[in-house]
């Protein structure tokens, strides 16, 4: 597999739709606050949309966004109640530490190694849980069945096919540059939450396009 062709290809797709055509920047910062608009956007960059379409037809832009939100909703839910569970077991800890006036430390050991060993899990599950989305998002908008955005054994073969080496790599090397970006962003002062709001539409072209372009590596790891 090509990285660097994947993105190269991610930034000249954001570049070229976005650079120049200030309207629709513009109104894809809009649509990044109206978090199901800019969901529903990236649905059509995962349909294989070539260059990036117009930001139009808002009602089905919408409700294309808001059925993506529900597919990673559900895919967030076990992560959602391992933090809860690791959450109310570290303020368990902390009420026995702060409520006991001879807390038995064994048991106050046990319980924090009990929270430490489910924050563990829960970051496994959580990277377990985005490999799956980075595909489940895009065969979803291929589709257009919650089923299939749910089909693990087609996902897994899919994944299987670009080869799982190669897909950890390729997801890797873009959180590494969607998160440099962010964090550069972040240390700016004054104006870097601003800057990180302007670039949020190039951010989302760069991911969507990548996430497009690797489901169809299929077969060319």
């Amino acid at each position: 597999m090509d990285f660097g062709k994947i993105v190269g290809d991610s930034f000249e797709y954001a570049k070229e739709g976005l650079v120049g055509k200030w309207m629709k920047w513009v109104l894809l910062i809009i649509s990044c606050i109206i978090f199901p608009l800019i969901m529903g956007y990236m649905m059509r960059i995962y349909r294989g949309a070539t260059p990036s379409p117009e930001p139009d037809n808002w009602g089905g832009m919408f409700i294309d966004g808001i059925k993506l939100f529900v597919v990673g909703l559900i895919y967030a839910i076990p992560i959602i109640i391992l933090e809860l569970v690791v959450l109310g077991s570290a303020g368990i800890a902390m009420f026995i530490s702060a409520a006991a006036p001879t807390p038995d430390p064994g048991a106050l050991l046990n319980l924090l190694g009990a929270v430490l060993f489910g924050m563990v899990v829960l970051a496994v599950v959580a990277v377990v849980i985005g490999l799956i989305v980075a595909t489940a998002y895009v065969r979803f908008a291929r589709t257009g069945s919650f089923s299939e955005a749910f089909n693990f054994g087609a996902i897994f073969a899919h994944i299987g096919k670009i080869g799982i080496v190669h897909y950890i790599v390729a997801l890797i090397i873009m959180g590494i540059i969607v998160g440099i970006i962010e964090i550069i962003c972040t240390l700016i002062p004054v104006i870097g939450m601003l800057l990180s709001i302007i670039l949020m539409p190039f951010l989302m072209l760069f991911s969507a396009r990548y996430l497009t372009l690797l489901y169809d590596s299929e077969g060319t790891a």
